[in-house]
This record gives structure tokens, sequence and C-alpha cells, in this order.
């Protein structure tokens, strides 16, 4: 397994790309190098991760709160014991609701144990994951990103990543995934932090055009 990103050494690999890629170059050169989003491992970001699943950072992170405010800590006994009603006011989805309880009583009968997949490989975490009724590739990629740390993802469901990556390169708006693949594939191994990059200029000229 590859070394985990972390904060020491997140520039440094933000470097190399930038030595082997100009347009990535630019991205730190106008607009500074992107944060280094981290979360912490676990069912609480996993739910929060759930809940972003095509909706905006800004209605997930609204839901999320909404959520942390009746049970405090999110743990999978407190989500299980709230009816569909009460998650239905924490801006769930009748779909999200059915997602939630299912992660929750698979870590609390044992099936899943996420303190477990911090030390296994990206294929053993994977598997583990995605056999979760609702828990799909994007989300996986972006626990992997962001909670686990691993530094060779790329989330192709991820649109505002795939609007970034045609911006950054000039490319047509109907380029394909598989295109686009072939492009992020020229970071491996450290297209997490590709992505970040790729994030933070879509973020930084969004926030410009915003007048903020």
């Amino acid at each position: 397994m590859l070394e985990k990103l972390t904060n020491r050494n997140f520039k440094a690999r933000c470097d190399e790309l930038a030595q082997r890629d100009p347009d990535l170059k630019y991205i730190i050169l106008l607009n500074g190098y992107p944060p280094f989003w981290s979360r912490r491992p676990g069912f609480a970001t996993l739910i929060h991760i759930l809940l972003e699943q095509q909706v905006s950072l800004a209605s997930a992170k609204a839901a999320f709160d909404k959520l942390v405010h009746r049970i405090g800590t999110v743990t999978p006994s407190r989500l299980a014991a709230l009816s569909d009603e009460e998650m239905k006011a924490c801006y769930f989805s009748r779909q999200k609701v059915i997602y939630a309880r299912h992660l929750a009583s698979t870590i609390i009968s044992g099936q899943l144990n996420l303190k477990q997949l911090e030390s296994k490989d990206d294929a053993f975490t994977r598997d583990a994951l995605q056999k979760i009724k609702g828990i799909g590739e994007w989300t996986v990629d972006v626990y992997l990103m962001m909670a686990l740390h691993r530094p060779d993802y790329f989330p192709l469901g991820d649109i505002a990543l795939l609007n970034s990556l045609k911006e950054v390169k000039y490319l047509a708006a109907d380029t394909s995934k598989h295109e686009l693949s072939v492009i992020a594939n020229t970071w491996k191994p450290y297209r997490t932090v590709a992505a970040f990059l790729l994030w933070h200029a879509y973020l930084c000229k969004r926030k410009a055009k915003g007048g903020h």
C-alpha cells in the first residue's frame, strides 16, 4: 500500500504533480495550495458523505448539522433509535433514511467494522463498503480520499471534479469520462492530490465569480 497522505507530505505531493503537469502547477500559482481536506474515519463521516450524494455540500452540511443537534455524537445506535419522521426532519430523503439505517444496522450487527478498514488495503475496503445499500463508487472514493487519506483516487462520478478538469485542460463540454480517466491516469500514483487541486480550482473560480 502506498504511504497515506498527511499534512506533512501533502504539499510535496502537490509539487511533484506540478512538476509533471503545467496545468496543475498553474492552479497552485493562481490559487495557492489546496486545503488538505481531511475527515475523521468512522460512521459519522460516512453518514455525512451519504448525505452529500447528489446534493450541494451546503445542503448536506445543513442536514448533518441538524442530525448532530438532535442526537449529539452521531453513532449507529443513536441514529437507529430515530424514527423515519425524525430523520426526515433532519432533511434526510426517503432513500437516504433507508441507506443510513442499513449502514447503522450492519455496524451494530458486527457485519462491518469501520475501524478495521483503516488498516486494510483499498480493494478490501472498497468491497466491504460497497456491500452496503446506498454506498457506491463515489461514496467509497470520497471516504478513501478524505477519511483514510489514500493517495490514488479520482472519483469519475463527481460532476464538479470533471467540470474542473475540463476547464483546466480547456476540453470540450462533451469530453467522455473515458477520455477524462485517461488524463487522470497520468497523475498516478497521486490522483487524490490531483483531485484536491482540481476541486480547489473549481471552488476558487466560483468564489471569484460570486464576488466574495
